[in-house]
């Protein structure tokens, strides 16, 4: 098991809190993420609403925050105009602002009476905090429900490489495999985390429709 992971768990007693949905927050802050992107579109919309929305699951105790990477693919980046280069930097950026969001909690701590307890509410504790990269499935970047169903083939061979290496190398504590329904799909993530030797560790979670 990871260190960080080992420290985090050990902070907590045994157990962490993962932060909540991030579209919806985005949304109850007024966005409209009524696109193909999805959530993704606020990385370069509205980054400063991706930020607040991590801050706020800080605020309210969450022990991981995974960045705003779902649907984002760099064909998807690309059918909106930007370049490889662009797209990739994107990408790059989901975890930025994640780390930019850990470091103003941080900040407060800090300037919060000894750095562990309550202000307006809001939980204010130093204690080990951990960004998950995310990795959506293939099919959430065709944006056609197939994410849930996993029905989309042979598809998943393409682009998935390239993502997982931005996301790996951004310096995130961790990846996160998000709503994985397709077997063959989890399998192509599994060997591509062996192939690459990428040594953060990942978790996976699955969707499974009867």
């Amino acid at each position: 098991m990871s260190s960080l992971i080992t420290d985090l768990l050990r902070e907590t007693g045994g157990s962490a809190v993962i932060d909540g949905g991030l579209a919806t927050e985005l949304e109850r802050h007024g966005d409209d993420l009524n696109d193909p992107l999805w959530s993704a579109k606020c990385l370069f919309s509205s980054p400063h609403l991706i930020r607040q929305v991590h801050l706020d699951y800080l605020e309210n105790g969450a022990d991981i925050i995974i960045t705003a990477s779902y649907q984002a693919t760099i064909q998807g980046f690309k059918a909106k105009g930007y370049s490889d280069e662009e797209s990739e930097a994107l990408l790059k950026r989901s975890a930025e602002i994640a780390f930019e969001a850990r470091e103003v909690y941080d900040k407060n701590c800090a300037g919060c009476c000894s750095g562990d307890g309550e202000d307006d509410g809001r939980i204010l504790k130093q204690r080990p905090i951990l960004v998950a990269a995310l990795v959506g499935s293939y099919g959430a970047y065709l944006a056609d429900g197939s994410g849930y169903s996993g029905d989309y083939g042979d598809a998943i061979t393409v682009e998935i490489r390239r993502r997982v290496q931005i996301l790996a190398d951004s310096s995130a504590d961790l990846l996160a495999f998000e709503t994985v329904s397709n077997k063959l799909e989890a399998e192509a993530f599994a060997q591509l985390l062996e192939e690459e030797d990428i040594k953060i560790p990942a978790w996976f979670s699955f969707n499974s429709w009867s």
